[in-house]
């Protein structure tokens, strides 16, 4: 193992776009784990565009990661909401929905939640 890792999301190992254009997602697979970056297109959510290709009523995936820009606001299975912009941490974990707040694009990494999100089986 290097003591440097140097990649760019400009040559991802996958990219995994969304059918019907609402964004894509962008997949660095490293020692550590697969890394992702997302654009979510204004008017994306995930019960709309994910939902279908994961077979869930809400995301199963845990999410640790970092809003790059646009906004987005999560809704837990049990009700509790959030939103988050641009600079913002986040972690939210499985049992969820997500939606693009407004006219700008969400670009979001995610270190836990994307090896296997928006996958085709």
């Amino acid at each position: 193992m290097a003591g440097i890792l140097r990649r760019s999301f400009d040559s991802p190992d996958e990219t995994r776009p969304f059918e019907d254009g609402s964004g894509r997602l962008d997949v660095l697979n490293t020692d550590g784990g697969a890394v992702g970056r997302a654009v979510f297109e204004p008017g994306w959510q995930w019960s709309k565009h994910i939902k279908p290709l994961a077979g869930t009523d809400s995301c199963q995936s845990a999410h640790t990661g970092y809003m790059v820009s646009g906004r987005m606001k999560v809704i837990m299975d049990d009700g509790e909401e959030a939103e988050f912009g641009p600079g913002d941490f986040m972690r939210v974990e499985p049992g969820h929905d997500a939606y693009v707040i407004g006219d700008e694009a969400v670009v979001a990494l995610d270190w836990t939640g994307f090896g296997d999100y928006a996958k085709k089986a």
